[in-house]
């Protein structure tokens, strides 16, 4: 996995300055760390308990040191970091032109969906977003959109390069869903999507032929080239392009003739041999489904293998994908699967099993119950006459734990130990209309423990205590944005209970009420969150100023926690789970069982 640093942030507070770091996956438990202002050593015995701290003496012109301490010697690796004034930070960003398109429609951009990756090998993380038109479109409507664009930039807004996708790749949630990761072991992190004819990278060569036009009259793109490129993380160069697998074929076999099925692309990253990490890209849910898996090595894109529902024996799996995919080892191999909804693909390329529940909107995958071995999956359905609405299975087998009747189309899902009263997480889902309850609050065995239930968007890792709060969006329907919210659920009195409004930023992607991307960029095992400003003049990342006794490792060095932040811009995305379970009366995590690139010169670990 990737090499970080400490990445540690110091914030101004009312009660002095909140300086918080990493502890990193390859750290024993009983790590201490040493803190410094100004060269001068503040706290009297080694922190060993937590990795952060509140200096009541601090203020806004001091800077800190944090020097890690292994069996009682300070080591000099230490990292320093100044003192922001308020708990958020902007990273500006240039947004594109706007456009007209064939028949005439104006539209502008704003910032999307994200991701990160370590693109020049030097610890810290660069932030890789997509520029969404104002008139991108989902699948199932007509019409033109203006060109997706994907940017790189490093912290202080440096942009490092910008890659056209061209008028041959349409915009929406469902069409351009890119990996951001070191597929090479190199130490850098590339960049992998879906191209066309018209493409251009980052250093300004076009992929395929740049003249052609494959739009036709409803915007929809239904023929022409379709290819699947490797970029160079540090400059957007295409390093390799091949066709795309698998191609569109004849349109209608994938379900309709007009453009809707054929398009639903999303996309994965997956340990599939347990070392190094493969790409895995997706075509289909509703009807066929194809999962083709690749290796980036050395400067080499290769096929591993294709699970394809038209092969005999596959038949049953189709139409069992959801509008996102989950990436963990399910069956304890040390292996990645692909949880493709209510399906699971095996990390060989095979079926590990499928539950045959359909089509589903959200998906989750974690150690949600730890009073059971391994992992589960928290799932809602689309079909109102589905057995399930929603239902809770086990990972390994597909085995159904327990389910809810709702006889609708159960648009979301949302599990995470928001009350500690009872074992394990808390489950709720929410019917066809974006925002309507369906069923309470269920208790991890499926006991109903409350008829209200919260938001059901995303939900964070954020103040002091190891439940989790609920990420959302002050929804404003006429507009179609909504300004970023934090929530916490009053279990006692079953209602929310604000403790952050991000005021002049805006969510993504409308209901969903998505932001930007939600991931442990900075500081202890909590989590950030960035939303882009009214404007789309910056991204502006929110950091939490409460202290927590916790002391976890970095989440971006559990396995499956990082993958989770690698898919977070596919198509409906859910927040990130890692493979342990964090709540209420929870055991201390297992280290991961990982190594860092470079870590080993010559062959592969046993």
């Amino acid at each position: 996995m990737e090499r970080l640093d400490r990445a540690p942030y110091a914030i101004q507070t009312e009660e002095g300055v909140f300086v918080s770091w990493r502890m990193l996956g390859t750290d024993s438990y009983d790590i201490a760390f040493n803190l410094y202002r100004e060269r001068e050593k503040i706290n009297e015995q080694p922190i060993v308990d937590r990795t952060n701290f509140v200096d009541a003496d601090g203020h806004t012109d001091s800077s800190y040191e944090i020097m890690p301490v292994i069996d009682g010697e300070e080591k000099p690796d230490g990292t320093t970091v100044n003192v922001m004034a308020e708990n958020f930070l902007d990273i500006p960003i240039q947004r594109p032109e706007g456009g007209v398109t064939p028949d005439g429609e104006e539209y502008d951009y704003h910032a999307n969906d994200m991701s990160v990756g370590d693109l020049n090998g030097d610890g810290e993380y660069e932030y890789i977003v997509k520029w969404e038109p104002s008139n991108a479109k989902d699948n199932a409507h007509s019409g033109y959109t203006g060109k997706v664009y994907i940017d790189a930039y490093q912290l202080d807004g440096t942009l490092l390069w910008r890659i056209d996708l061209g008028k041959n790749i349409r915009a929406g949630a469902h069409y351009t869903q890119f990996l951001v990761y070191d597929f090479d072991g190199d130490g850098k992190a590339e960049i992998v999507m879906k191209t066309a004819d018209g493409t251009t990278d980052g250093k300004g060569n076009v992929i395929g032929q740049g003249n052609l036009d494959h739009r036709n009259p409803y915007g929809y793109i239904l023929e022409g080239d379709e290819f699947l490129t490797v970029f160079d993380g540090e400059t957007g160069e295409a390093l390799e392009t091949i066709d795309y697998h698998p191609p569109r074929g004849n349109v209608e076999e994938w379900g309709d003739g007009y453009g809707n099925r054929v398009d639903r692309f999303l996309a994965g990253v997956a340990y599939l041999d347990g070392v190094r990490p493969s790409i895995v890209m997706a075509r289909g849910y509703y009807t066929r489904t194809v999962l083709a898996a690749y290796d980036w090595r050395d400067g080499e894109l290769t096929e591993r293998w294709v699970f394809d529902t038209n092969e005999e024996g596959l038949e049953r799996y189709a139409g069992q994908g959801a509008h996102s995919l989950s990436v963990a080892d399910v069956d304890g191999d040390q292996r990645d699967e692909i949880v493709y909804g209510a399906m699971t693909v095996n990390s060989d390329g095979t079926g590990l099993y499928n539950t045959e529940l359909g089509h589903g909107d959200a998906l989750h995958v974690g150690n949600f119950d730890p009073s059971r071995e391994g992992l589960e999956v928290f799932a809602v359905q689309e079909d109102g006459g589905a057995e399930f609405g929603y239902n809770l299975r086990d990972a390994a087998t597909g085995e159904v734990l327990w389910g809810q009747f709702t006889g609708r189309d159960t648009g979301r899902g949302l599990i995470a130990d928001i009350d500690p009263r009872y074992d394990g997480a808390e489950a709720w889902a929410v019917g066809g209309a974006w925002n309507s309850p369906t069923g309470g609050i269920h208790a991890v065995s499926g006991e109903k423990i409350s008829n209200n239930i919260p938001s059901a968007n995303f939900a964070i890792w954020w103040d002091g205590d190891v439940l989790r709060e609920l990420l959302d969006h002050n929804f404003d329907e006429e507009a179609g944005v909504g300004v970023g919210t934090i929530d916490k659920w009053d279990y006692e009195n079953e209602q929310l209970v604000n403790i952050l409004t991000a005021e002049g930023t805006f969510s993504n992607n409308y209901t969903k009420g998505t932001p930007n991307l939600q991931a442990d960029l900075f500081g202890d095992w909590r989590e950030e969150v960035i939303w882009r400003t009214e404007d789309s003049s910056a991204l502006r990342i929110y950091f939490t100023t409460d202290e927590t006794e916790t002391k976890i490792h970095t989440l971006m060095h559990d396995p499956q926690y990082r993958l989770a932040i690698a898919w977070q811009n596919v198509a409906y995305n859910q927040p990130p789970h890692p493979s342990f379970f964090i709540g209420h009366g929870m055991e201390q995590p297992p280290l991961p069982n990982i190594y860092l690139v470079g870590d080993i010169e010559e062959g592969e670990p046993e």
